[in-house]
């Protein structure tokens, strides 16, 4: 939820200035308050408490619009799901339990839940308002000075979310540049997103997970081995090494091919790109693109690495975006035809229901 800066958030303010030049990005990040709250499932629907306003944006589950609070004049946003079937229902279930153990500065936060399934066939989740977009959107912009040192500080705040996460033993399992926002357009704050597919973790049993993305997802998913703890700091292994390269580690000419990459470790840092990079950000990344997920750093590990703790001692020199632009420009165009794939599969579904005396 984005609001305007006061006196009692000034004093919430979390110093990280680490600029050489003013060329550099300011690190003076704010830590918006949002309310603490007791989430309960609410029988009705919003219309009562919340007026809806435009679409934001859609997914497999369903939709996103903007909303306000009629009783407090605050901006949300409304997260629509269908709930066709106990599955559904059970799914959003469980991210709502999810991110009601989620409160955290760096992690999308929920506010009220509403349950209409029986007589809609969906739930709406409303959730905090993040406005500045997806990071690596930021990052490629022509205004934004993109060094070593600014990656570092976007990743230090992810292995901050990843490991209050961690701490109360839910796995996120989808952590892809897609799912990294920044809290307004201005700063450079960031919040995790979408836990539609995170966990309860009990180390004590063995969770086995068939989803993610391929270029993100690590090789104990792809084996069907189980996951744990270290499934995430995979994935921030990765996120690390395209937020610095624009290359991607696993990328194949197929989604089976990249897999195949995944599943054997197959990466290097033998580019161009990563000629300027420091050894200490190479180290970071070299112990989180393990294939051994016993041997991974822990996300407390992490945040301890001397990568992330010398933000005066690595290169200040800015990093060429052409790749990383590149490489958003290929994940649009997966997301689109990933969208007009599954429009197509709904519309044969629903042609097929509307037809009860078809014969198949």
């Amino acid at each position: 939820m984005e609001q305007t800066p006061n006196s009692s958030t000034r004093d919430a303010k979390v110093k990280m200035s680490i600029r050489v030049d003013e060329s550099e990005p300011d690190w003076d990040t704010i830590d918006i308050p949002f309310e603490k709250r007791e989430v309960t499932i609410k029988k009705r629907w919003i219309d009562k408490e919340y007026d809806v306003k435009e679409f934001l944006g859609s997914g497999k589950f369903g939709e996103v619009k903007a909303c306000v609070e009629k009783s407090t004049g605050k901006d949300f946003a409304a997260k629509f799901i269908n709930t066709y079937t106990q599955d559904d229902k059970k799914g959003v279930m469980t991210e709502v339990e999810v991110m009601k153990k989620l409160q955290h500065p760096r992690l999308l936060q929920l506010y009220d839940v509403y349950d209409s399934s029986d007589k809609r066939k969906e739930m709406c989740l409303i959730l905090e308002l993040i406005s500045g977009g997806e990071l690596f959107e930021r990052v490629v912009d022509d205004d934004f000075f993109l060094t070593e040192r600014a990656c570092m500080m976007f990743v230090k705040q992810i292995i901050d979310g990843v490991a209050h996460m961690h701490s109360v033993n839910v796995l996120h399992l989808d952590l892809k540049p897609e799912n990294i926002l920044c809290l307004t357009k201005k700063g450079n704050a960031i919040k995790i997103i979408d836990f539609g597919l995170a966990h309860f973790y009990d180390p004590k049993k063995k969770l086995m997970v068939l989803a993610g993305t391929p270029e993100f997802v690590a090789p104990e998913v792809v084996k069907y081995e189980g996951v744990s703890h270290a499934t995430d700091m995979w994935s921030v292994g990765v996120i690390c090494y395209v937020l610095l390269s624009g290359l991607s580690p696993f990328m194949g000419d197929s989604d089976m091919e990249t897999l195949g990459n995944v599943t054997a470790c197959d990466w290097s840092f033998d580019f161009k790109e990563f000629e300027e990079i420091s050894d200490t950000a190479k180290d970071f990344i070299s112990k989180l693109l393990v294939a051994d997920p016993k041997k991974r750093m822990t996300s407390e590990e992490s945040s301890k690495h001397s990568w992330l703790q010398s933000s005066t001692l690595m290169p200040a020199a800015k990093i060429d975006k052409a790749r990383l632009k590149r490489f958003l420009i290929r994940r649009k165009w997966q997301k689109a035809v990933n969208a007009i794939l599954a429009l197509s599969r709904m519309g044969v579904h629903l042609s097929t229901r509307s037809a009860p005396g078809r014969e198949n």
